[in-house]
């Protein structure tokens, strides 16, 4: 009995080797979502835009395992990655502590600037101070005042245009460089030095702080978007190459990048050329445009033919054109028309932060690859838009700065769309 249990003991265990694997007990296949890092779950995106960005991240990151080049990210700044402007954040803080320096003459600032703003600016900030010498902003109500209206809308406190003249406008706007232009005299390092003094006190105001700027009421606090952040730093753990392009001056951006984990080479802003070590008024140029004045920053077309430049090593007039899917980027996040070029570029995912902005809504409610990502603010988001987007007679801005309207890659126009991201 005991030699048969043995015959019968060993003929069971044989059965069980040679038995199939269970389904259970196979190794586990590779898949994306098991090895791809994840956005936090904690941290609210509107509908489904979580797990759409959660897939691009998992089909097109090195994580993914189908190898190839760095996939690239690029992300606008302000009201894209922070609520509220870095820029007005600075100007307000020297305009403050007296850091704008007189220039010889205030048409020296921007070649496009009108002889009735150099007049507005000359009487309101006078000629005592003298050239290369701090203005006595913090006390002269009507200097700042001037100035900051100017960098706002163009124009000088009596309503009189601040700028004139031919620019391409889906290439620059002389405002947005009129701003570094401004900083002229002093090193980069002191401008970055002065927007991490406004970013300290930005970061430590309330939300929904307010501050006045001679008689001007603007935004007195900053926030960094959690969601961007985590989305950032997912984006570099899953191996992306990460940048900032920013319509911001490059040494105001740099005091802020760090804040999402970028370093000084992942942050491309408004290049001004220095002498001596110290800023000038000329802006350097992109894609063949000279430099000089100003008539290539990082701005609409512009945007894009910086990421070309810089980041794809494109030269020349090419640096204009949208490249084939190799030379793009993988995902673009932008908050305004100023960002629709390069974000329309994405060849994974379009991230439209609605600020309820004609050309970039109409693109993201149109949706033609399926891969627009339209989200609210994350902090006080604007309320919907009434009526619809004018998509189909003036949603965009042509270059001689007319309203156009909106047209998808082959030629046919963009019917109006309403708000559905608020």
């Amino acid at each position: 009995m005991r030699h048969k249990s043995a015959i019968a003991a060993g003929l069971a265990v044989a059965a069980a080797l040679m038995a199939p694997v269970p389904a259970t007990a196979a190794p586990a296949r590779h898949t994306p979502a098991a090895t791809c890092p994840q956005l936090d779950a904690n941290l609210p995106w509107s509908g489904d835009n979580r797990a759409r960005l959660q897939k691009m991240i998992d089909e097109r990151g090195t994580c993914s395992g189908k190898g190839g080049p760095r996939p690239v990210a690029a992300f606008d700044w302000d009201n894209t990655v922070v609520k509220n402007d870095i820029t007005d954040a600075t100007l307000a803080w020297a305009l403050k502590h007296d850091k704008i320096l007189r220039p010889e003459r205030w048409s020296d600032t921007s070649a496009w600037l009108t002889p009735a703003a150099e007049a507005a600016l000359t009487r309101a900030c006078g000629t005592a101070v003298p050239v290369g010498r701090p203005l006595p902003t913090s006390r002269n109500t009507a200097c700042t005042d001037e100035i900051f209206e100017i960098r706002e809308k163009s124009q000088t406190m009596a309503g009189e245009p601040a700028f004139a003249g031919d620019w391409n406008h889906r290439r620059t706007v002389p405002a947005y460089a009129w701003i570094p232009q401004l900083f002229a005299g002093h090193t980069p390092a002191a401008l970055t030095s002065f927007a991490r003094q406004a970013r300290a006190e930005q970061l430590a105001a309330p939300i929904g702080t307010k501050q006045t700027v001679g008689t001007h009421t603007i935004a007195g606090y900053i926030r960094y978007y959690d969601q961007q952040k985590n989305l950032i730093a997912t984006l570099k753990k899953a191996g992306f190459d990460v940048y900032i392009v920013s319509a911001s001056s490059e040494p105001i951006a740099e005091a802020w990048s760090s804040g999402v984990g970028l370093d000084r080479k992942h942050t491309i802003g408004i290049r001004t050329i220095t002498e001596h070590g110290k800023l000038t008024a000329r802006i350097k140029g992109c894609g063949g445009v000279e430099t000089g004045r100003g008539d290539a920053l990082p701005y609409m077309d512009g945007k894009r033919c910086m990421i070309n430049q810089e980041i794809f090593k494109i030269k020349g007039a090419a640096a204009w054109q949208q490249q084939d899917v190799d030379h793009r980027i993988a995902l673009g996040a932008g908050d305004a028309d100023t960002d629709v070029t390069f974000v329309n570029d994405a060849t994974g995912a379009h991230v439209a932060i609605n600020r309820n902005k004609s050309e970039l809504m109409c693109r993201a409610y149109d949706d033609a690859d399926g891969r627009w990502v339209a989200n609210p603010m994350f902090i006080d988001p604007m309320p919907r838009k009434s009526g619809s987007y004018p998509c189909s007679t003036t949603g965009a801005t042509a270059e001689d700065g007319t309203h156009v309207p909106v047209r998808r890659a082959d030629g046919s126009v963009i019917p109006d769309q309403v708000d559905k991201a608020f």
